[in-house]
């Protein structure tokens, strides 16, 4: 296969995999109601957070690494978490600063202040909206939903529209679509309409390996084996891996601490999302307060410090465009991860590859893969050696290695 042939990411699309980690918060009524997905029928005045702060929010994304946050401007149930003029079941209906607050713009603030990239959840499904069984009625609704969060605060870098509740619903994409590009050309299209991400099949936070970013259909929901298919030529569309800090709770319940994932859980989730080539979108969601608890909030800072301390200063690192690359060091020294990196601006070419080091002189094969891509976490029982090298065994073109690095 020529260059020419290859499927290339797009200037943004690229710029998005290399954040690798966000920060997802689900915020909203359901917070105060002790659920996951209401039924739009809440009383507006159970959203009342006493001590709501947006900036603690971005600050703990920001203490653990991640470099997008992504908000719930409205779930299912259709509360509205901005001032909407599209419906009264939004904040400016509930006692929470006399109806005059706006969690989408404190959201939008502390984000620009703390240098995080902000993106937003609108749920294509609306349990509440009279307008939902009417279709033509709805999709006005919608359109006029989104593009008061697209031109109403400020750069997007995502926009989640989550496919649950709307298996076998036609929305009007082609619009939906068309006041994204028009208000926020740059940002990611998540899972549906015409996405430039997709979801990655699960609610785990886990990619399958290989997890190659050219694909020919995704699949909608987890409710559904439906998929949205393209043309016959593959297209470039790298995977967003999401999941809750506390397990299956993506909003905050009482007493559920025990639900909260280990460090070494974390480890794992991030080997399986950013070690495989994915981002990583990591949900984390305040409490009635309007406020991170602390044992998620340290939990966050400790898998962020796990991240940094581990991956932050490598052994050595080389680059190349050779079939073999050979890295030596002056001394021995123990090894415990190697990661590889394509430059996916040229496309995704290695399909093959092995990874050796010398053991008393001779070559000695540590692991074997096929995908990299974005990049591609190898990780072993510490070893001690001087050489390595990376042999890449089959490729659609000439490899077109960005980083391989030792760990």
């Amino acid at each position: 296969m020529g260059e020419v042939k290859l499927v290339k990411p797009t200037m943004p699309q690229m710029a998005w995999q290399d954040l690798e980690m966000g920060m997802f918060c689900h915020f909203g009524i359901n917070t105060f109601c002790d659920q996951e997905w209401g039924d739009g029928t809440d009383d507006p005045a159970k959203f009342n957070p006493s001590q709501l702060d947006a900036r603690q929010w971005v600050r703990t994304a920001k203490s653990a690494g991640f470099k997008y946050f992504i908000l719930t401007a409205k779930h299912h149930d259709g509360f509205c978490l901005w001032p909407t003029g599209t419906t009264d079941y939004s904040v400016k209906s509930s006692p929470w600063k006399d109806g005059k607050g706006d969690v989408v713009g404190e959201c939008a603030k502390a984000c620009q202040e703390e240098g995080i990239l902000f993106g937003l959840y609108l749920s294509p499904w609306d349990r509440h909206e009279p307008r939902y069984s009417d279709k033509e009625a709805y999709d006005d609704f919608y359109a006029e939903q989104l593009t008061e969060l697209l031109t109403g605060y400020g750069p997007l870098v995502e926009l989640w529209f989550d496919g649950a509740g709307s298996e076998g619903r036609q929305y009007d994409w082609a619009r939906i679509i068309g006041l994204v590009k028009k208000y926020q050309p740059e940002a990611m299209i998540f899972n549906m309409g015409a996405p430039t991400i997709r979801w990655v099949g699960n609610e785990d936070g886990v990619a399958p390996y290989p997890c190659w970013n050219t694909v020919s259909d995704i699949k909608i929901s987890m409710f559904t084996d439906d998929t949205i298919k393209w043309a016959d030529t593959p297209v470039w569309l790298p995977a967003e891996c999401d999941v809750p800090i506390r397990r299956k709770q993506w909003f905050w319940h009482p007493n559920s601490e025990e639900n909260l994932l280990s460090l070494e859980e974390l480890k794992d989730i991030y080997y399986r999302s950013v070690g495989h080539g994915t981002n990583l979108l990591l949900n984390i969601a305040p409490d009635d307060r309007g406020l991170i608890p602390d044992p998620d909030a340290i939990r966050a800072r400790e898998f962020g410090q796990w991240v940094r301390e581990t991956f932050s200063n490598p052994i050595k690192k080389a680059s190349g465009t050779e079939e073999v690359l050979e890295m030596s060091l002056d001394s021995p020294r123990k090894i415990s991860h190697i990661i590889l990196m394509e430059d996916i601006k040229h496309g995704e070419r290695v399909r093959d590859y092995v990874l050796d080091y010398k053991k008393a002189g001779k070559w000695v094969e540590l692991v074997r893969g096929s995908a990299i891509g974005h990049k591609k976490i190898d990780r072993f029982e510490p070893i001690i050696t001087d050489h390595v090298r990376l042999r890449v065994l089959e490729a659609a073109d000439r490899p077109i290695i960005r980083e391989f690095a030792l760990i």
